[in-house]
């Protein structure tokens, strides 16, 4: 059988987490699996990916560290795979999942990629729900769509991943790419409602947290870099499924407003509630 997915998982000082995600990945059929050591200097990590070496799992490893969007870039040119899947050192895949998606991508061919719900687990537990379809309005806000999804190579490669447009900050690369694919009015598939795509492992300051930290500069800088998406930003209102509050709270709630530290425990306490999981 022929390989049709590609598993990039960047990887900076992340110990025996990398370990886990690569054993996570099970699937029927063969997979490809590059990780890129982003110039860990932590000892424990470093002697865990010359194991995974010797185990015979591909590594490629930077001279510098340059951040995540960057090692993706370097795994997609180190695979061939017409599917790529990035999954970060410390998350999950799912048994079988991966086939799912691509399957799917398969049987769509006009989708330029396939995501689906996921599970938070760590310091919290919780299924988020992501939007059945690539919401312009919804994007053009707020990021509501994972940071692990199936896409086809070729789309990657077109747009110039997740530092396309000459996006260079860190924090915002998959918000970023999810504005490029919806600024190019592309059309995403879901894997179903309560299929999960993969395991998000919350625990201390991810990168994502660090850069709400720096919000209003870098949603900013996202506002710069896709001048077409928000320029048409009536016509995607109109066009989205939201319900009319949420029409008029996500502009206000979300958007290029300061973040603040309390805002994750809200969070979790709208999770407990069932009030943010919720698809509309």
């Amino acid at each position: 059988m022929s390989t049709r997915v590609a598993v990039i998982i960047p990887c900076f000082d992340d110990g025996p987490l990398v370990r886990e995600a690569v054993e996570s990945i099970i699937e029927d059929e063969p997979v490809e699996i590059v990780v890129i050591d982003d110039h860990s200097t932590d000892a424990e990590t470093t002697t865990l990916l010359d194991e995974l070496r010797a185990d015979g799992v591909r590594v490629e490893r930077h001279e510098r560290n340059a951040g995540a969007a960057a090692a993706r870039g370097t795994g997609l040119r180190a695979t061939q795979a017409n599917f790529v899947f990035p999954l970060d050192a410390d998350d999950l895949a799912v048994p079988g999942a991966l086939g799912a998606m691509a399957d799917l991508l398969e049987a769509e061919p006009a989708a330029v990629a396939c995501f689906g719900d996921y599970a938070e687990f760590g310091d919290s537990e919780v299924v988020r729900a992501v939007p059945l379809t690539l919401d312009p309005f919804r994007i053009a806000f707020t990021n509501e769509y994972p940071v692990s999804a199936m896409f086809r190579r070729e789309v990657l490669e077109t747009v110039g991943g997740w530092n396309g447009n000459g996006y260079t900050a860190s924090g915002y690369e998959d918000w970023n790419l999810w504005m490029t694919l919806a600024e190019r009015s592309d059309r995403c598939v879901h894997l179903g409602v309560g299929r999960l795509t993969y395991r998000r492992r919350l625990h201390g300051d991810r990168k994502l947290a660090l850069g709400k930290r720096r919000h209003p500069e870098l949603y900013a800088e996202l506002r710069r870099l896709h001048p077409q998406l928000f320029a048409k930003i009536d016509e995607h209102r109109s066009e989205s499924d939201l319900g009319s509050f949420r029409k008029w709270i996500y502009p206000v709630l979300y958007g290029g407003r300061r973040r603040y530290r309390f805002e994750p425990r809200v969070k979790r306490a709208l999770d407990h509630l069932g009030l943010w999981t919720l698809r509309r």
